[in-house]
């Protein structure tokens, strides 16, 4: 786990930013605080921040091929780099190191972009081939690990963090407007281009080309649910276990000592149990259900590993949450990352690497809003015209009752209803707290491109589809990859592994999700290996206390200062933000997540566009 930024620019003109290449690399050195190294040519310069796991003593970035003509720098892991260095042997190539980064640029000589296709494992990397004036940039098939980019007039910039782009010179910081509305629906970035103008993601599974000042970039993976039918339940446990076995023994090489993470559900619990790990790792709140350390430790007494733990008060969350804001690129309303933040802290202290369970709901098919075909069953025996219309009406109704949500979500298509595992404020609410709304996107037009790859699936599958393209890797493993190098900390996930991929797809609808349970094939693998109140579970997320704190004096009005202050009113209609937290406050309505995202999104504001940015 490491981190890289670089640049192309006018031949002859590169030496002229080497000062500028040292600050964009000491903007990332929490991804790598172990070494440093640049490369500087004519009309490149790339540079390098280490965190040492893997090829120690010479592993050293950026790393050039025999004669020196390509060079690369690298942030990830390859799992299998050993076979396919051999196979690169084989056919003449020469190896001056032990480390995984060396297979990529012997790998691009032999193979070219196809090398993407033998790759297994989390990466982001950027390869220049000095001798042709070219440059290849991808990113795993996830999205485990980031990448972005901008053009300027007459630059290419890039890097592991956007913080980094920003320290060019010839980049401006300029707020994207634009990313704010499909924000505050999905609670985070989704659109290609960030929060700031001009700086694009790469995509999950794509791969950038750049020569002669152009562009392309193309999709090089796809998640395709191709499943077989003959694959019975039992068989499907099977085929889990093994290749979860192997996965998880892919994920373990380093050269220095793993950990793990582990809470009280089946997803860590069952990487722990199956890991062999010395040191594993918890935290929770000073709330009874907001507290999983109980369940974490009865786990590692099963086990036998040892089991570090934190309680976080109410007071710590407060306290650095705004510090978080200020640190990652652009605004994350989950509060999860906050208790991750936390966590990765406490490893910190005693590994660099740990095996974290991000993945397998979106896989296996494990969260609760999957088996919601099952409930909406009943209603969709009722011809859709009839069922759409009575949504309507009852929509329109000015009083609540126990069915009226049920009636209403029944009459919607999923692809109108469903953009994935957060659904904060809906387009109405968009436009009604907004002052000036862009009205470029709406969230079904980001995922109608999805849903028209699967328009053949089923509901659950069609969902699952959704949430790996999006959620995932705007959600999930952001937060993961920017929490764990906010302290230097690799975070691996066996569970998002190309090999258990291609079971996972492989696995039909009926073994994943019924009526009454999720995930139900990898419950039944994880039974096997820990107490069955773990591995039955029901799915719950990292439980945050939200809800709670703003009911509380001191909390609700530090974040109604925040709501009420310049720099919400230069976005906002101010007094719509009261009114959603005080009809919380008062218990008229929970909208603790509403609130939360705009809070979350404000104070990343000052803290990255105000006088008060750090």
């Amino acid at each position: 786990m490491c981190g890289f930024a670089g640049f192309l620019t006018e031949e002859g003109k590169a030496p002229e930013y080497k000062d500028n290449l040292i600050e964009m690399m000491n903007s990332i050195k929490h991804r790598g605080p172990d070494d440093a190294g640049t490369h500087v040519d004519s009309m490149a310069g790339l540079g390098f921040r280490r965190l040492s796991i893997i090829g120690i003593t010479n592993g050293k970035q950026p790393m050039y091929n025999e004669d020196e003509s390509i060079v690369v720098t690298f942030n990830g892991e390859i799992y299998n780099y050993q076979d396919i260095k051999k196979e690169l042997i084989e056919k003449g190539h020469t190896f001056k190191t032990d480390a995984d980064t060396e297979v990529l640029v012997h790998g691009y000589e032999e193979y070219g972009k196809d090398l993407l296709d033998k790759l297994r494992g989390m990466y982001a990397f950027a390869i220049w081939d000095i001798k042709n004036k070219k440059m290849l940039m991808a990113r795993d098939i996830f999205g485990i690990k980031p990448l972005y980019y901008t053009k300027t007039d007459k630059d290419f910039v890039f890097g592991s963090e956007i913080k980094a782009i920003l320290k060019f010179p010839t980049v401006k910081k300029e707020l994207n407007e634009e990313a704010l509305e499909s924000y505050l629906s999905f609670q985070y970035s989704i659109l290609n281009e960030t929060f700031f103008k001009g700086i694009y993601r790469l995509p999950p599974a794509h791969y950038l080309e750049w020569e002669n000042g152009k562009i392309n970039i193309q999709r090089y993976w796809e998640p395709v649910f191709d499943t077989d039918s003959s694959i019975t339940f039992d068989e499907a446990v099977k085929m889990t276990n093994d290749v979860m076995k192997n996965s998880i023994e892919a994920h373990k090489i380093s050269d220095t000592e793993v950990g793990g993470f582990l809470s009280g559900g089946v997803d860590s619990s069952y990487i722990v149990a199956r890991s062999n790990l010395d040191k594993t790792f918890s935290v929770g709140f000073d709330y009874p259900r907001c507290n999983e350390i109980p369940l974490a430790k009865t786990l590692s007494d099963y086990v036998g590993v040892k089991n570090k733990s934190k309680i976080i008060s109410t007071s710590d969350f407060f306290a650095e949450f705004p510090k978080i804001m200020n640190h990652v690129d652009e605004p994350l309303s989950d509060p999860s990352c906050i208790a991750l933040y936390f966590l990765c802290k406490l490893a910190s202290e005693q590994v660099k690497v740990v095996l974290s369970g991000e993945g397998s709901d979106e896989l296996f098919g494990g969260y609760n809003i999957y088996k919601s075909p099952f409930a909406l069953a009943p209603m969709y025996k009722i011809p859709r015209p009839v069922r759409r219309g009575l949504a309507k009406a009852v929509q329109k109704l000015p009083i609540s009752f126990k069915g009226k949500n049920y009636i209403i979500r029944a009459g919607v298509d999923l692809e109108e209803r469903y953009i994935g595992n957060a659904y904060i404020f809906k387009l109405p609410e968009v436009y009604k707290i907004l002052k000036n709304p862009k009205k470029k996107y709406t969230p079904q037009s980001i995922t109608k491109p999805l849903y028209d790859k699967v328009k053949d699936k089923d509901d659950i599958t069609k969902m699952q589809y959704i949430d790996i393209n999006t959620w995932l890797w705007g959600d999930i493993l952001n937060k993961a990859d920017t929490m764990s190098m906010a302290h230097s900390l690799e975070v691996r996930v066996p569970f998002l592994d190309k090999e258990v991929a291609k079971v996972a797809l492989s696995i039909p609808v009926e073994h994943r999700v019924d009526k009454h349970e999720t995930k139900r094939y990898f419950r039944k693998a994880a039974n096997e290996f820990m107490p069955d109140i773990t591995a039955e579970r029901k799915k719950l997320g990292f439980p945050i206390p939200v809800r709670n704190w703003l009911k509380e004096d001191k909390y609700y009005h530090m974040v109604k200062d925040t709501l009420t202050s310049k720099e919400a009113d230069k976005f906002f209609n101010t007094e719509e933000l009261e009114k959603l937290l005080d009809d919380h406050y008062n218990g008229k309505k929970d909208n603790s997540r509403k609130v939360w995202t705009v809070y979350s999104f404000i104070l990343w504001y000052q803290k990255h566009f105000t006088e008060k940015a750090a």
